[in-house]
């Protein structure tokens, strides 16, 4: 990490990609993303409704912002919304199911909602309108070995989808499954033509001494009082606005701190992994019968991607 000293040092960080930094004499770390060309490509592969588009846009930044705290190279980290399967028809919300994931800088999400159901809703649409009132939230983490095997730990919480926004059903989850305090501040702006999100995260860290209380359970400590009325004045318009470089808009929020050490990650990109070949080996585990069942008119066995969009016809 270097130290950040000025509003404008060498190297600005822009749009798609992420600034760490963080305020040792607060004991406190951060996370600072713009998405703009890459929020745009995931948005594009869908068409989906203003609202619909606006949550996927902040779950997209949520997601990068979580998953850049993962130090591994290739963990994964997801995010997920979805209602519960016993759920009766009066909980039943527009959308049933919300996945983000991000792993090494590669980002991508989707969205399963009944368009019908999303249009007897006016346009200020909560998250009880969007899922209903019998939702979750789970986060999980997959962190990698150090031979590179993503499956070597995981861990998942989940809590209930609580709040108006989905940055605050986040808040609760780290609140409730990791007792870290954290603050979450996220902008979305759109002009129908293309979207800008970007977002905040600020987390107070253990000092983790034996024999002293960890500091990641006092969510009353006086620095991270401080360091989160600090982080939690920034503006909406000072989120999403690209002439504000990551380096200048943490600059303003925390020029008065003794140090402030900020290190700059690797550029973000969409990141759908479909491909025929993996589609391929799925299919191969299934019985031949159940794969010919599987065929349309075609002779071929017809997969769509909910991520991208794009369909692929495989024999096998």
């Amino acid at each position: 990490m270097t130290t950040l000293d000025n509003a404008g040092p060498a190297g600005e960080t822009g749009f798609d990609q992420i600034l760490a930094f963080s305020l040792p004499e607060r004991a406190a770390r951060g996370r600072f993303v713009r998405l703009g060309p890459v929020l745009d490509e995931v948005l594009g592969a869908h068409d989906y409704s203003p609202p619909v588009r606006h949550l996927l846009a902040e779950a997209l930044v949520l997601t990068a912002l979580m998953g850049a705290l993962i130090k591994a190279d290739q963990g994964q980290l997801t995010l997920q919304a979805q209602v519960a399967h016993n759920r009766s028809q009066d909980d039943e919300g527009a959308i049933s199911l919300l996945v983000c994931d991000y792993r090494a800088g590669e980002l991508r999400g989707y969205v399963r909602h009944d368009p019908e159901k999303l249009a007897n809703h006016g346009s200020n649409i909560g998250l009880s309108d969007l899922f209903g009132h019998n939702a979750h939230l789970a986060i999980t983490f997959d962190l990698a070995s150090t031979d590179g095997d993503t499956a070597a730990e995981r861990y998942q919480g989940i809590v209930p989808l609580s709040g108006d926004t989905l940055s605050q059903a986040c808040e609760h989850y780290f609140r409730q499954s990791e007792q870290i305090p954290t603050l979450l501040r996220v902008a979305v702006q759109s002009d129908g033509r293309s979207t800008i999100a970007a977002g905040l995260l600020i987390q107070h860290v253990a000092e983790g001494e034996e024999g002293r209380e960890r500091l990641h359970v006092r969510m009353d400590h006086p620095d991270w009082e401080h360091v989160a009325t600090m982080g939690g004045s920034v503006r909406h318009a000072e989120l999403v606005d690209p002439a504000i470089s990551a380096e200048a808009l943490i600059w303003r929020l925390f020029h008065e701190e003794d140090r402030i050490l900020i290190d700059t990650g690797a550029a973000l990109e969409r990141g759908c992994r479909c491909t025929a070949e993996y589609y391929s080996q799925v299919l191969a585990r299934f019985p031949a019968s159940e794969r010919a069942d599987m065929r349309e008119a075609d002779g071929y066995i017809h997969v769509d991607c909910a991520f991208c969009s794009k369909l692929f016809r495989i024999d096998v």
